[in-house]
């Protein structure tokens, strides 16, 4: 009786994993098409209660816990997904804060509403422009910067930055101004943590890990993602105030560095 070959087992093995794949990419595409629904649904649900409550919800938290219920559903479907929030005990909700995080994919975006705070996105202006999502942020009233005029986009961030915390809301920023490609957290810019120094609040350091593997390169779901958010002990805005902007930007990255790395042992 002649025993299979090495290729021919790679080649059974194949023949196993492309039915498998192709069946992954199907509920993708699935899942997709009811979040274009399911969005939708919720951006007209939006536009109605900011027009019907603005008169007196000036800092929008009934579109914001309308967009925290998207989120949550889009999290919950999934058997498989799974979220774990860690440090809620650090946060007050009567307070307002600059919420900084690290970047690794648009899912972190949906992730941070596990947070309970009603906060504004400060996001580069190529972003509005996109469908659906653009949308969003408008209703949302987000924060816009054009990222190719430096100096301007500082001014807005702290303008309109102050006026969201002035109304009882939190700002929520990607102190490193771009993705990480390797997951890694790099090196901090300064707007954040001027307009914590400018505003007089905390600063509140959440870390993000599992988020870029959420979404496959073919743009697939990895059904069985594990996301982790850690909340770090605020910098108390004394702090912040006293000191140099630099060395607040190098604290907080190193807290939120090791927070990642501790993260990541626990796996």
């Amino acid at each position: 009786m002649p025993f299979p070959t090495r290729s021919g087992s790679r080649a059974g093995t194949a023949g196993r994993e492309c039915p498998a794949k192709n069946a992954e990419t199907m509920i993708s595409a699935v899942y997709y098409i009811f979040l274009v629904l399911l969005c939708t649904f919720f951006m007209i649900l939006s536009a109605l209660a900011l027009v019907v409550c603005y008169p007196f919800d000036k800092g929008r938290r009934v579109v914001h816990e309308l967009s925290r219920i998207l989120v949550r559903t889009f999290f919950a479907i999934p058997p498989r997904w799974r979220q774990r929030v860690e440090g809620l005990e650090h946060v007050d909700r009567k307070k307002s804060y600059v919420i900084v995080l690290n970047h690794n994919t648009v899912i972190d975006i949906p992730t941070l509403y596990y947070i309970p705070l009603n906060f504004r996105w400060v996001s580069k202006r190529e972003v509005f422009r996109t469908p659906f999502f653009g949308q969003y942020l408008l209703l949302h009233g987000d924060i816009c910067i054009n990222r190719g005029r430096a100096s301007e986009a500082l001014e807005q961030m702290v303008r309109d930055g102050k006026l969201w915390i002035s109304r009882g809301a939190s700002v929520a920023v990607f102190p490193e101004g771009t993705r990480s490609k390797d997951g890694e957290i790099h090196r901090f810019k300064a707007g954040a943590f001027t307009l914590a120094k400018e505003a007089g609040v905390d600063i509140l350091p959440v870390v993000l890990d599992g988020t870029k593997t959420l979404i496959k390169k073919n743009l697939a779901f990895n059904w069985g993602n594990r996301i982790t958010v850690r909340v770090l002990p605020p910098v108390p805005a004394a702090e912040v105030a006293a000191l140099e902007t630099h060395l607040l930007m190098q604290t907080v990255r190193d807290r939120m560095c090791g927070a990642l790395a501790e993260i990541r042992k626990q796996q």
